[in-house]
């Protein structure tokens, strides 16, 4: 692997890890198992072992959880940080474990070096602060410096005492995990289930979302507990060993895990971790491995900390547990992308001591690769106790049809495909679609898109409910229904005179707003803007991009290969998916796009002659306007609204006429509203560093494309100095 190659993918490896972090830690809904999340760590680790010369400030090596996101909690800067663990995955991990510590403390290779040992609890950590034995503040670990208060709600926890008992030093931050047990889980699912509420997917995300509620109240009524493993911030540690120093935890009346042993050597931690192994499925809590301390508390202070995890301790982490069963049906599931899910339905089977009834297979080329039809015997898993998922099929053999995917959605028969290089089969139907119509509509009304004050996310699907909305358009019709809507409840004069005042605000909207708010794939807020800066009419760009044999031309053959269209903008995720031309040459029985239509040649080169306007683009505002249902949308919206002309005004400025790329994480505007600075400014906003760069505005985290500037010798200010040039402008 060259440099150039690693540093891209430790690029990827860091904003992936950082997604999970963000999902398990501060929403609650993790989309990866454990095993994969620590494949990528283990990955990233391996990269910067082989090239240190290219760590990233923003590496997964250097974080601990994930920032804490905004939230009505209030923040806690905790005196010490709560670090993360290193991981072992094997008995010879664990051994070098033992024989680095040995040659870190310079101690001989037969030196004894006492650990303890004692189950790692799947749950929320949590650092409990007592002054002269009175617990005065909780908080989560957030992202290892700033956590959530949630004081008001462990004092809702039995098993945290408001009081220490016995003799206590004057400051004691006790930390450790707030669960929940499966037998209390499985009843709060049930409860949820019956009043119709949110079903939790694991015990883990259950004591999360129970902890971390505005309302204590809330936090009262779920069945949560506490288990110590450690401690932070105290003005005496009153024991010289780890072993000792939880006992009197213990005694203090805060419960430890009733697996806590002292081992003296490696033979004994892996008898002990294969001990816990076996009576996992019987805890009554969830864990996922065994947690191996220095037992000595000045061989900790000696072996200190890296970037994120102490020298001095380890994690052995618990394979996924297994089971058998049959594959009944395969379900498709239809997402608010267009994207086509298949759920295999089980024959109900208990699995590290939860029911799983579903599991999902991914995507087409998962069910090719497993080769599983409906009554196929299979293998699962619920790796990291997180998401069930198929290892294997047992009877792929067994003489039965292959499984067919289909080729068209299954709640708008439109036809579903997959562009080439993707695995993902996608629906086309758009805002046909009824799996997807809301949430166009809520794209469409998004900030970054027409901004429709008022109109959230629940007003849309209600109005949906209510026959209102279909596409765009309806949007603008609703003055027409005042009277109706003042006739639902939570509806009053003034917020229903406010919201269509909202909309009425927006019937002369940016053209550039209006094109992103349509969810063209490809086509994001930056893309947008570049697309009407060269066409400056909506209807030039429409004449441009739409094609058909009968306007003459007739369509071309697009190459293989598609270019990235603005990676960087909000619709690079966006909920909203292109519509596909239906006579697009596809193999009949795998709707994947290998040679497609494109934008007849005069069309093309002009598109394409747009700077950061790749074939990916050209081929989307093809697709998008060859389709006579995206058409008819179309002019029906553009019956109610009347966007401007597209002009772009520039100031004079210091960077009027340069190039800036922006690089790292910006903290007060967004890339897009950055970008769209520097273009008011009169300078051109690139995506990469080249010789031709003028200005490099640099965040936190930025990596390589500093090392470019600086490699080529341009000049790098970070963002406040950009914010003065935006403000010398005026």
């Amino acid at each position: 692997m060259t440099e150039t190659e690693a540093a891209n993918e430790l690029m990827r490896l860091a904003r992936e890890i950082a997604r999970h972090n963000r999902l398990y830690h501060a929403d609650d809904s993790p989309e990866v198992s454990d095993a994969e999340y620590d494949a990528l760590v283990r990955r990233n680790a391996a990269l910067e072992a082989a090239f240190p010369q290219l760590v990233r400030a923003d590496s997964p090596s250097r974080l601990v959880g994930h920032e804490v996101a905004a939230s009505p909690l209030s923040k806690v800067t905790h005196a010490v940080r709560m670090m993360s663990l290193d991981n072992a995955f094997a008995d010879d991990e664990v051994e070098e474990f033992v024989a680095r510590v040995r040659r870190y403390l310079n101690l001989p290779d037969d030196a004894a070096v006492a650990m303890t040992a004692e189950d790692k609890i799947d749950g929320l950590s949590c650092s409990l602060r007592y002054e002269r034995g009175k617990l005065v503040r909780a908080a989560t670990r957030g992202d290892g410096q700033v956590g959530e208060d949630v004081t008001p709600n462990v004092a809702h926890i039995a098993d945290i005492p408001q009081m220490l008992h016995g003799e206590v030093p004057d400051l004691f931050e006790i930390r450790g995990e707030v669960y929940m047990a499966k037998q209390d889980f499985t009843a709060l699912n049930a409860g949820q289930a019956e009043r119709g509420e949110k079903v939790f997917a694991n015990p883990r995300n259950a004591a999360a979302g129970s902890l971390r509620q505005k309302d204590a109240s809330v936090t009262a009524s779920r069945p949560l507990r506490f288990l110590a493993h450690g401690w932070g911030a105290t003005s005496a540690v009153p024991e010289a060993t780890q072993f000792a120093m939880m006992q009197r935890i213990a005694a203090w009346g805060v419960p430890v895990s009733p697996y806590l042993v002292r081992c003296e050597n490696a033979a004994q931690m892996l008898q002990h971790y294969r001990t816990i192994e076996a009576a996992r499925a019987d805890l009554p809590y969830d864990i996922d491995g065994v947690v191996y301390k220095v037992d000595r508390l000045d061989w900790q202070e000696r072996l200190g900390f890296v970037a994120k995890a102490p020298r001095w301790a380890i994690a052995r982490k618990f394979p996924a547990e297994q089971a058998q069963t049959t594959l009944e049906a395969i379900d498709i599931q239809v997402g608010r992308t267009g994207k086509l899910t298949p759920v295999g339905r089980l024959t109900p089977v208990t699995v590290g001591g939860v029911v799983v009834a579903n599991v999902t297979l991914h995507n087409r080329d998962e069910i090719a690769r497993l080769g599983v039809r409906p009554g196929d015997r299979v293998t699962i898993q619920r790796a990291g106790d997180v998401i069930p998922q198929v290892v294997e099929n047992l009877t792929r053999d067994a003489p039965r049809a292959a499984y067919d995917f289909p080729d068209h959605c299954p709640e708008c028969g439109s036809e579903a495909v997959a562009e080439e290089g993707e695995v993902d089969v996608r629906c086309t139907g758009g805002l046909i679609c009824p799996a997807q119509r809301t949430e166009r509509l809520k794209h469409f009304v998004s900030r970054a898109a027409l901004d429709i004050e008022g109109l959230g996310e629940k007003t849309i699907d209600e109005f949906f409910a209510a026959g209102w909305l279909e596409s765009p358009a309806d949007i603008f019709r609703l003055r027409t229904r005042r009277a109706e809507i003042l006739e639902r409840e939570g509806w009053k004069d003034k917020s229903v005179d406010n919201l269509l005042a909202a909309i009425e605000a927006k019937r002369t909207p940016d053209a550039a707003r209006l094109l992103f708010g349509l969810g063209i794939r490809h086509v994001g807020a930056v893309t947008a803007r570049d697309l009407l800066k060269r066409f400056v009419t909506l209807e030039r760009l429409r004449e441009m991009a739409h094609s058909s044999p009968d306007r003459g031309g007739g369509p071309a053959l697009l190459v293989e290969g598609h270019a990235p269209g603005d990676a960087t903008s909000p619709a690079s995720s966006s909920p909203l998916v292109p519509l596909h031309h239906p006579a697009a040459s596809r193999e009949a029985t795998r709707p994947t796009r290998s040679l497609s239509l494109a934008p007849p040649p005069r069309a093309g080169e002009e598109l394409l002659s747009i700077d950061g306007i790749g074939p990916a683009v050209a081929e989307a505002l093809h697709d998008f306007f060859h389709e006579q249902h995206n058409r008819d949308v179309w002019d029906d919206l553009l019956s109610e609204v009347s966007p401007p002309d597209y002009v772009v005004e520039t100031r004079d400025s210091a960077v009027a006429g340069k190039t800036v790329v922006f690089t790292g994480k910006l903290e007060t505007i967004s890339r897009d509203e950055a970008k769209a600075q520097a273009e008011r400014l009169g300078a051109k906003a690139a995506g990469s560093v080249s010789a031709k760069t003028d200005l490099v505005v640099a965040g936190p985290g930025a990596g390589s494309k500093l090392k470019q500037a600086a490699a080529l010798g341009i000049e790098v200010i970070d963002e406040a100095g950009w914010a003065e040039i935006v403000k010398a402008a005026g």
